[in-house]
């Protein structure tokens, strides 16, 4: 377990939609670098089922709740929810998530016979959505890219990839590229504000394409950082 930076220093991270794949995945590493974690779920039953299993995986502070009460409970809240319900989650937690920072992770991306495709996204992305239904927190657009197969798999000792932080608030930025080194292989990458998280999310189609034809659980790496 490593030394936590000062920046996440008595910080709790809720994930909400923490028994999904992606969510599960970061649960798992943020729990396993020492931060007390709060899975999220609509139910809080199933919640509270995957603490107890992570706990006894990797040990730490790990509590379930539903989704308004993990939302409640964090510093710094993880939206990793299925595209479908992303909006009508988020607007429903405007209270909860009121002066906190925001993480969305969410790729709008549908699937036909040809694979994956981005999806038209009105507000221009899933992170622009949340802010614009989230006026009094702050969002940040990160994690979009990252394999849920390799985060969930503690065997793998590094997870060799880059994330792109996006966002309009430097602190913010500065903070989550903290929390994405809490990964170990993980660096945070400042990709631009978030108006610039729409070809973030849709890369995750082309990754889902390199990982079909390669068999392979593809990450990315900027070269010259």
């Amino acid at each position: 377990m490593s030394t936590l930076p000062d920046s996440l220093t008595g910080t709790t991270v809720a994930v909400l939609g923490g028994t999904g794949p992606q969510g599960r995945g970061l649960a798992r590493r943020f729990a396993a670098a020492g931060l007390p974690v709060v899975i999220g779920s609509r139910s809080a039953e199933r919640a509270a089922d995957a603490a107890s299993e992570l706990a006894a995986a990797v040990g730490g502070d790990v509590t379930g709740a539903d989704n308004a009460g993990a939302a409640t409970a964090g510093d710094i809240v993880v939206v990793a929810v299925p595209w479908d319900g992303h909006g009508e989650l988020v607007a429903s937690l405007a209270t909860e998530l009121a002066g906190k920072v925001v993480v969305d992770c969410v790729n709008p991306l549908g699937f036909d016979k040809q694979g994956a495709y981005a999806l038209p996204v009105e507000e221009g992305s899933a992170a622009q959505q949340a802010q614009a239904l989230l006026p009094d927190s702050t969002v940040v657009g990160a994690f979009h890219n990252v394999s849920a197969v390799l985060l969930e798999d503690l065997e793998v000792t590094s997870v060799d990839t880059d994330v792109f932080v996006l966002g309009d608030v430097r602190e913010a930025t500065d903070l989550v590229q903290d929390l994405c080194a809490t990964i170990p292989g993980v660096r945070g990458i400042f990709g631009g504000r978030l108006r610039n998280a729409h070809q973030v999310e849709a890369l995750t189609a082309n990754l889902i394409s390199v990982n079909r034809r390669y068999k392979a659980h593809a990450g990315i790496r900027v070269t010259d950082v």
